[in-house]
């Protein structure tokens, strides 16, 4: 086969316009055009995904310089160890006050304070759940034995505070007892709206209120002599109208205290006077009917705005403080002031019930009693 006839075949295939080039240098472009626009989405999404990660990397970075602010407080106190708790809260002690106390607190060192207390009664807590169960519970259930366990420790605490003798223990009285009011109110407010365990918490809230009374009207032994720490027994006396903000404690503090009274009344009339007892007893009487005063002019048009509010045993106590007076007329020939402290119990209590309508709802013979 001859050169010519062999170039023939392939001119015939050829292309001579180049239309075959260009049709693929077209189908490359626009390939590269297409890949282009898909990988622009994705280099998008992969930059904002990476701004993401570095604004939660500072925000990890901050978290972590305030949790390392958080710990440090923990470990440190911002105020010393013997300082007392700087707020208003013993304000007005052994004072009627001329505004009804409220909750009596200063928020701005709340934070700080109830750290401090924690860490003090933590021990406790930790040494009660050792020695609990495991068991997984129902997460009201579970509510409740928290608050149940932060009321004991809180009063254990608190009683522990007054039991602790002078001058260190005032110093520690000052300074923790206003947490551990907090505290225990918190926890018996969380409680008492659950309605539940109710003979427990009357078991912890009148053992503490015997506790307080009994340590208020009791002098220490130091060194085998009589201290009188009467600034501490009024310390005790403060935190008992403080937690007498709540009407579940104010009420049962009353009709505990009148008790006393009466008791106390009784003993006098067979007390010698140059008993060294005596004074103490005197001292004692004094404490028990102002601490009445206070708590009746301080809390008891509060608590009969309460829903809760115990009409019943408001009806006792009001009862057992008439008793008193009548008790206290035995001793007028000894000391008439008894009768006339009693009588402005009575005048205050008798202003605050015609004051409320809600608080006239008790028996004639009580009212009667009260008014005349």
């Amino acid at each position: 086969m001859s050169a010519t006839e062999e170039a023939q075949p392939s001119s015939t295939n050829s292309d001579p316009n180049g239309q075959t080039l260009k049709f693929a240098v077209a189908i490359s472009l626009l390939r590269s055009k297409l890949l282009q626009n898909r990988s622009n989405p994705s280099e998008s999404d992969a930059l904002r995904w990476k701004r993401k990660a570095k604004e939660r990397k500072q925000e990890i970075l901050r978290l972590r310089e305030d949790l390392k602010e958080a710990e440090d407080a923990t470990q440190c106190d911002l105020f010393p160890q013997s300082a007392s708790c700087k707020c208003y809260f013993f304000d007005n002690l052994g004072k009627l006050s001329s505004t009804r106390l409220g909750d009596g607190s200063d928020r701005r060192f709340n934070d700080v304070l109830r750290r401090r207390f924690l860490r003090q009664v933590r021990f406790k807590e930790r040494r009660r759940k050792a020695g609990g169960s495991l068991q997984r519970r129902h997460s009201s259930d579970l509510n409740i034995e928290v608050d149940t366990e932060q009321l004991r420790a809180s009063v254990d605490f608190l009683v522990e505070l007054c039991d602790t003798v002078c001058p260190v223990g005032e110093a520690n009285l000052t300074k923790w007892g206003h947490q551990a009011v907090e505290f225990i109110l918190a926890s018996l407010t969380n409680l008492l709206s659950t309605e539940r365990n109710m003979e427990l918490i009357e078991g912890i809230v009148s053992s503490l209120i015997m506790h307080l009374v009994r340590r208020m009207c009791s002098p220490l032994k130091v060194d085998e002599s009589l201290h009188t720490d009467s600034d501490a027994q009024f310390y005790v006396q403060h935190l008992i109208r403080k937690l007498g903000s709540e009407a579940y404690i104010g009420q049962r503090a009353i009709l505990s205290v009148s008790e006393r009274i009466s008791v106390l009344a009784e003993s006098l009339l067979f007390l010698d006077p140059f008993d060294d007892s005596f004074s103490n007893t005197h001292e004692c009487m004094f404490k028990l009917i102002q601490l009445i005063e206070f708590l009746i002019s301080d809390y008891l048009l509060m608590w009969s705005r309460d829903e809760g509010f115990d009409k019943m045993l408001f009806e006792e106590w009001v009862a057992s403080i008439l008793h008193v007076r009548k008790a206290l007329e035995l001793l007028e020939n000894r000391n008439g002031l008894y009768v006339l402290y009693m009588d402005r119990v009575t005048g205050e209590l008798a202003k605050q019930v015609g004051q409320s309508s809600s608080l006239q709802m008790l028996k004639p013979e009580i009212l009667d009693n009260l008014f005349h």
